[in-house]
């Protein structure tokens, strides 16, 4: 009989998989972080509401300043029911879900037409911004949608 995990609460084995902290020394640094951490949060937040915003790139960013400036905060964001799945799943299997893919595409899409026809003058200006976005379309379409099916053996 195999027991079904919760997509929301971690395994024993991504919980433990939680980045060794680098907690700077410096306690003006290490607010200075942990505020940055929970502007990261709130934006994240509001990336949940609006619909070509991002919430996991900010959720990433929060966890690398937590991971920096407190222990406690890194582990409550890595563990949380709602913003932990979507952290650990990028940090542990470079995951983007296939909504997030879809959405990067159709903004950076549209921000190119903007840019091409609404904004440059002449033929330079597109393809420099052509030339930033297709590299970063081609990284996010390359990564994996979801994580990867945990391998079980025969049942006993």
């Amino acid at each position: 009989m195999q027991v079904m995990k919760d997509p929301i609460r971690p395994t024993d084995a991504e919980a433990a998989e939680i980045p060794a902290p680098t907690i700077f020394g410096a306690a003006w640094l290490r607010w200075v972080l942990i505020g940055f951490g929970w502007l990261m949060i709130g934006v994240g937040i509001v990336g949940i509401f609006v619909p070509v915003m991002p919430t996991t790139v900010f959720l990433i960013a929060a966890l690398w300043a937590f991971s920096r400036s407190s222990r406690k905060f890194q582990t409550w964001l890595w563990t949380h029911a709602v913003f932990g799945p979507p952290v650990r799943n990028w940090y542990l299997h470079k995951v983007i879900p296939v909504r997030g893919k879809v959405l990067a595409v159709i903004v950076m899409t549209l921000s190119f037409v903007y840019v091409a026809v609404w904004v440059a003058r002449d033929w330079q200006l597109p393809v420099m911004v052509g030339a930033v976005m297709l590299p970063a379309a081609l990284y996010i379409v390359t990564r994996r949608s979801r994580p990867p099916e945990p391998v079980s053996g025969p049942d006993v």
